[in-house]
């Protein structure tokens, strides 16, 4: 698999939640991950900031937070000049989406951990 460096909103050290597994199973298929949510934390190597990102060469960012929680991140995303941006079930939001697509980046309503166990990641 392409290295394509991932952006995980909405990490949780939680293990039962899904932005834990995806980072797992990213980490496991040599995926680089960087995180951003509310609380700091850490999974495997991956540090959870509260701070978003500065880096430009993120392919893909995977939302794990539903789409009242989004605003805040509406333009950091669309700056951050992503190719793709999954929305993971339950953090569909056709508003961004629409930003998304008018700025030529790629919006999916998908679920990270079939992507990447099905080879379509």
């Amino acid at each position: 698999m392409t290295n394509k460096k991932t952006l995980v909103i909405g990490g949780s050290e939680n293990p039962a939640r899904y932005s834990n597994m995806a980072i797992r199973l990213l980490r496991q298929n040599g995926v680089d991950v960087v995180s951003v949510a509310k609380r700091k934390g850490r999974v495997l190597d991956v540090e959870i900031e509260t701070e978003f990102p500065k880096s430009k060469n993120i392919h893909t960012v995977t939302m794990y937070l539903g789409a009242q929680r989004q605003p805040e991140y509406y333009n950091p995303i669309v700056e951050l000049k992503p190719k793709r941006v999954i929305f993971n079930p339950g953090a569909e939001n056709d508003e961004l989406a629409g930003i998304l697509e008018n700025n030529g980046i790629e919006a999916i309503e998908a679920c990270t951990l079939v992507m990447l166990n099905t080879g379509q990641f």
